[in-house]
């Protein structure tokens, strides 16, 4: 896959969501390397584009349903740099999806070798911001994608 192959909500790779992100003057620091921060950015996208893929519109489940995720946990271990006009994939795996929450290992690739590797924990909610359960046919849909 390359990013003129891969749709704009990246692709699955059996049940691994690959989405492709290119490293910008805007992304790096003043060492020319990607400000850590920006990882959290390019993980969430790919999130987002994992569930877009799928079907699943964040906006939609705000406004139809009520429901929103939200990160409740997160682990980062920075492994090695990119830097600018770096070509990365964001390789996303559903790792346990339950009634009111999910697990996500994320990884941030370079020709394939690990740079961060994030470990997500993901609550369901309500707009009003109390914890929710997952309406049933998201849950399903996304246990068909769940690695473990």
């Amino acid at each position: 896959m390359n990013e003129l192959t891969a749709g704009k909500s990246g692709s699955f790779q059996g049940k691994e969501h690959v989405w492709p992100v290119r490293v910008y003057y805007e992304d790096t620091d003043a060492a020319g390397i990607v400000y850590y921060a920006n990882y959290l950015k390019y993980v969430e996208r790919a999130r987002t584009e994992l569930l877009r893929a799928l079907g699943i519109e964040s906006s939609r489940l705000m406004a139809d349903q009520g429901f929103a995720f939200a990160v409740r946990h997160l682990s980062a271990d920075f492994q090695k740099p990119a830097k600018l006009d770096d070509l990365l994939h964001v390789r996303s795996k559903l790792l346990a999806v339950k009634g009111a929450s999910l697990a996500a290992d994320q990884r941030v690739q370079r020709d394939g070798e690990d740079l961060v590797v994030f470990d997500f924990r993901l609550a369901c909610m309500g707009m009003d911001g109390n914890p929710a359960r997952m309406p049933k046919d998201i849950q399903a849909l996304l246990k068909k994608y769940e690695t473990q």
